[in-house]
């Protein structure tokens, strides 16, 4: 942001630059030409009129026109020539001493054809052989209404051309030095603003990621800054008294269900001594949706309880983790006939929360021996993949669509192999633990085709 706040300050300052010098610039080129072809008309002036005693008796050349033609010439750079009423040239400054031995014709040039019209006539051309522009002017040497010749002055515009190039580049010095002054002001100011637009940013990350901790600056910036940090920790406060709310509702609510439903249960247990065989599938299924309810209470404690986990992520070796629960799974897995198997490998360091891979794991066991067939495998693996820290667990069950896949991770969602079992949590929880300490988890068709969850965590490196 604070890079298009500077680039903002730059182009609308370099617009009012540009709005201000340009026609400045062209401005004064104007003026220079006008000023110069103001002098050389006064200038030609001044000689026609010390020229016409000369023309007018058709008498050779003073020396005296001639030193100031020659004079003029040297000091200025502006060739002066000087013709009679015949377009003949008298003085001609293109010599070295002005005096003209073989005189050359001019009355086919365009300038003194409309001086000896009594005109004066001015305009800029091009020399091929100078290599720059030519302004001239040329006034008719006249008296009594009568025209006895011309006086023409052309001079090359390279020394006015160099005085505009000299101011086009002194506006261009005061414009970058206007630019780097407003480039200045445009990083404190873009600072100034961005830094706090920053650390609210950053603040609303953090919220997003379940961090009801973190707080927006409320003293930087300008006051509609301060008045959004405000708002921000205000609304970061209320979201974090509703979670906690919710969260203390399911944990108390869990809590508390658990003593009358083991009550419940106690009861309906004691009532199978004296229940007739009729009613026996009624007891029995009243035992089984009891034992559903009990799973479920303790679910949703186990649900709340990953919402509130605040423990930061520490290093946690993943096949020692996973050595441990099949161990502990094994004798489970047995009355099922079913085989956990854990690969071997390198040991696989991952950054979690201390006790969040032995529950992920015990839910991914418990989801995998509920749907995995008699005399089939379960699968635990370890990976290091690009430095993130994979937990894979693959079953040989009926496996899931791809579209169930994508709902399995939903609370109270399951799928139609599991006839009613279990709550629909488990794999909840599983992302929610994961997903807390930055990871994140998918379930992927295995090759057998049963399924394969694949946990990814922060390796202890990226910490």
């Amino acid at each position: 942001m604070s890079r298009r706040l500077f680039a903002s300050f730059i182009l609308v300052a370099a617009v009012v630059l540009a709005a201000l010098e340009i026609p400045l610039g062209i401005q004064n080129a104007r003026t220079a030409d006008r000023d110069l072809e103001s002098r050389i008309t006064r200038d030609v002036v001044a000689i026609a009129t010390v020229s016409e005693d000369t023309l007018e008796a058709g008498s050779p050349p003073p020396k005296a026109l001639i030193t100031l033609a020659v004079g003029y010439s040297s000091r200025t750079g502006g060739r002066v020539v000087v013709i009679n009423a015949q377009g003949s040239s008298v003085v001609d400054t293109d010599t070295p001493t002005g005096v003209v031995t073989t005189p050359r014709t001019f009355s086919s040039r365009p300038e003194f054809v409309i001086a000896l019209a009594g005109r004066i006539a001015t305009g800029t051309r091009s020399s091929a052989t100078l290599g720059h522009r030519l302004i001239y002017v040329a006034a008719p040497v006249a008296s009594g209404g009568r025209v006895h010749g011309a006086v023409r002055i052309t001079y090359p515009t390279s020394a006015v051309d160099e005085r505009v190039r000299h101011y086009w580049l002194l506006l261009a010095a005061i414009a970058g030095l206007v630019l780097a002054a407003v480039g200045a002001a445009g990083v404190i100011l873009a600072r100034w603003l961005a830094r706090p637009l920053a650390q609210v940013e950053h603040a609303a990350a953090a919220a997003g990621r379940g961090d009801l901790s973190v707080r927006a600056p409320v003293d930087l910036g300008p006051p509609e800054v301060q008045s959004l940090g405000r708002s921000f920790n205000a609304m970061v406060v209320a979201i974090g008294g509703l979670l906690r709310a919710q969260r203390d509702f399911v944990a108390d609510a869990s809590h508390e269900l658990r003593t009358p439903l083991a009550a419940l249960r106690l009861r309906l247990e004691n009532l199978e001594r004296d229940v007739t065989a009729e009613a026996r599938p009624g007891l029995d299924g009243a035992l089984t949706e009891v034992e559903r309810l009990s799973v479920l209470v303790d679910d949703l404690l186990a649900l709340a309880r990953a919402d509130a986990s605040q423990a930061a992520p520490e290093p946690v070796e993943l096949r020692a983790v996973a050595a441990e629960r099949v161990a502990i799974w094994e004798a489970v897995a047995a009355d099922r006939e079913v085989r956990l198997l854990l690969a071997d490998g390198q040991a696989v360091t991952a950054a979690a929360t201390p006790g969040a891979i032995a529950q992920v794991l015990d839910n991914l066991l418990s989801n995998a021996l509920a749907v995995a067939p008699a005399g089939s495998a379960i699968r635990v693996d370890c990976q290091l993949l690009a430095g993130r820290a994979r937990l894979l667990v693959e079953d040989e069950g009926p496996g899931l669509s791809a579209a169930d896949r994508e709902r399995a991770f939903d609370r109270f969602w399951r799928s139609a192999v599991e006839h009613g079992r279990g709550s629909g949590l488990g794999l909840a929880i599983v992302q929610r633990l994961v997903e807390a300490d930055g990871g994140s988890a998918r379930l992927e068709a295995a090759a057998g085709g049963g399924l394969r969850a694949v946990i990814e965590l922060p390796g202890a490196s990226e910490r």
